[in-house]
């Protein structure tokens, strides 16, 4: 049995890690310690890379939902036979809510299975694999389960039904009836230096999680009041969920090396944290939660950067704030789908990318008010990031999409190198005397007309990736979100125009003329300057569209393949669901402007992503 396509996976999440399960019943994806651990099922990456299966021994269908406000995954499963519900949850401290929640979490995935009409024949196989696949554990019967130790990891699985253990699995076979419930309990510890696993009831870890998520959705329910607020709180829940909550830091994804392109080769470890998406973060948490989180993530990238000079400015970080992510590759894996190379790391980290300055003087400009009385070491850092915005823009860089064969003088890099500028003579004499903010400010001025001169194409009638070049990009439409120019600019309109008929299918916008699939967050940066133009009767049209893109959960890969809408790359994505809360929240600002009310549509073909409350 292979791992399932990638959509078709749910996503559980402790505020340290995450779990992914599939429809049939497996989690094929867990790194109990943190979201960058190595993995002890695998199984998302090579079929023997091992797994945690329950489901119906004979035919079923499955159908699967989130309860209510909650990463508490419920899956029915049917059979000729009767009808089963597996409800599945990685555990949260006992008690713990609201912003409590993941700072303390036990590390412990708990399945519930509990009969719900007829006799049902169940199956559990239980394969940890442990380090990405290439460790075997020995698996030991203890009181009411089994313990598997092998090198730095120990796990230990608790089940109200007999484990038969051999060949380096666990099975079980029982059966589901009417109004009988079969709990499983596994808990992750550290060989050394720790005590054992947890071990809480299945049922006591299922319900603590439903409140904790829960208590976190109550303290932001009236944080937005704005359009699609059903897709806006599931969206802010996944962000929560891919928090790592000790320092704040959200990663990008919550696995490594799914393809962009099936049997393709640009398959990185998306488990880190990108400053690129740094300022969008922040407003779409400023949007849809509120700014405690915003907050926190500031003072995370502050504390993670520490002084900055001369030196390039790191690019991305571990989630506790590590800068050395050098790239590997896993070769004893197959890939997904036969896509290799597997990589832990991600190399992009020694590269220079000049967007990151705009992205974080952008930031901290939204936070303003609440860096009132600023620091010395933040001033220190809008300070030194300024200066190096002064000289960076006339440097190439490698880009927001992380080219690896040479470097350019990329129009969106020096749209942001503008921001960073424009934002530090906002700021002014607080972070500045007369002198640096004139300085800042001529730079700033001649940033812009480079990028009116060099990055606009006549021919093409539209900006382009690059300076002096003729390919289109669909990072030009930022232009407009940060301010750059207004998205009704003649030129801008143009682009707009231009970039959605070269790169655009059935709603799902490329990054260039050859990129394998629709990316997420750039068909959203589109709603977003459609809404910004007047254009907003189109601009919820194409929203509704890419609303209904996401899964049966609710979730967005990075991704979607334009010909057969199968999400692709690493998943769940925060910035595809990032890009779908600040759009959301454009589109009312121009709604607003309008004069109009807000409406609460439902986009035609959206999965459910809400299921019954327990």
């Amino acid at each position: 049995m292979d791992s399932g396509r990638i959509g078709e996976h749910g996503f559980l999440a402790d505020g340290h890690s995450a779990a992914l399960v599939d429809r049939a019943g497996s989690v094929n994806w867990w790194c109990p310690p943190r979201f960058d651990a190595p993995s002890v099922f695998g199984r998302l990456l090579d079929d023997q890379a091992g797994h945690w299966t329950i489901r119906p021994e004979d035919g079923f269908t499955s159908e699967r939902s989130y309860l209510d406000d909650t990463l508490v995954l419920r899956t029915v499963f049917t059979t000729r036979s009767g009808s089963v519900a597996v409800t599945d949850t990685l555990a949260l401290e006992p008690d713990a809510r609201g912003h409590e929640i993941g700072l303390r979490s036990p590390r412990v995935l708990a399945r519930l299975v509990e009969g719900l009409t007829g006799e049902v024949p169940m199956r559990m196989e239980y394969e940890p694999r442990f380090e990405y696949g290439r460790v075997r554990a020995y698996l030991t019967g203890s009181d009411g389960g089994v313990d598997a130790t092998a090198g730095a990891c120990r796990l230990s699985l608790r089940a109200n039904v007999p484990l038969d253990l051999g060949g380096g699995e666990a099975t079980a076979r029982f059966t589901a009836r009417s109004g009988t419930s079969h709990h499983f309990t596994l808990g992750y510890a550290e060989t050394y230096g720790s005590g054992p696993p947890a071990m809480p009831d299945a049922d006591r870890v299922v319900a603590d999680a439903i409140a904790g998520w829960r208590s976190w959705v109550d303290l932001h329910r009236d944080q937005y009041r704005g359009l699609y607020r059903d897709q806006v709180r599931r969206s802010a829940m996944v962000v929560q969920g891919m928090t790592y909550q000790p320092s704040g830091a959200i990663v990008a994804a919550a696995t490594t090396s799914l393809p962009e392109e099936l049997g393709g080769d640009r398959n990185y470890d998306y488990r880190f944290v990108w400053v690129r998406d740094f300022s969008l973060t922040l407003r779409a948490l400023w949007r849809a939660a509120c700014p405690d989180e915003a907050n926190r993530q500031f003072g995370w990238v502050s504390r993670a950067m520490g002084r900055i000079d001369d030196e390039p400015v790191p690019i991305m970080y571990g989630v506790q704030g590590e800068r050395d992510l050098t790239e590997h590759t896993l070769d004893h894996l197959s890939g997904y789908a036969g896509s290799r190379p597997v990589f832990v790391g991600n190399d992009a980290w020694k590269q220079r990318q000049t967007d990151v300055l705009g992205e974080i003087l952008d930031a901290a400009w939204l936070m303003r008010h609440y860096l009132d009385p600023m620091t010395p070491d933040v001033h220190h850092l809008l300070h030194a990031l300024a200066d190096q915005a002064v000289l960076d823009w006339r440097r190439p860089d490698a880009g927001m999409w992380e080219a690896r064969d040479a470097e350019r003088h990329y129009v969106s890099s020096k749209v942001q190198c503008w921001t960073a500028l424009d934002r530090a003579v906002r700021f002014g004499l607080r972070i500045g005397d007369a002198g640096d903010v004139a300085r800042w400010a001529a730079a700033r001025d001649e940033v812009r007309e480079a990028v009116l001169t060099r990055g606009w194409n006549d021919g093409l009638g539209a900006y382009t990736g690059a300076f002096d070049s003729d390919e289109l990009d669909a990072s030009v439409l930022i232009m407009p979100l940060v301010g750059f120019l207004p998205a009704d600019d003649p030129r801008m309109r143009s682009t707009m125009d231009v970039v959605e008929r070269g790169l655009s299918r059935d709603g799902l916008l490329r990054r260039w003329k050859d990129d394998p699939a629709g990316f997420v967050i750039c068909s959203f940066w589109l709603v977003g300057c459609l809404a910004q133009a007047g254009e907003v009767d189109r601009a919820h049209r194409l929203f509704e569209r890419l609303a209904a893109r996401v899964n049966d959960l609710g979730l967005y890969a990075e991704q979607i393949d334009q010909a057969t809408g199968e999400h692709l790359g690493n998943f769940p994505q925060a910035f595809s669901h990032i890009g779908l809360i600040n759009a959301a929240g454009q589109l009312t600002e121009a709604q607003e402007r309008l004069g109009t009310s807000a409406r609460q549509a439902v986009p035609t073909g959206a999965g459910t992503t809400e299921g019954a409350r327990r």
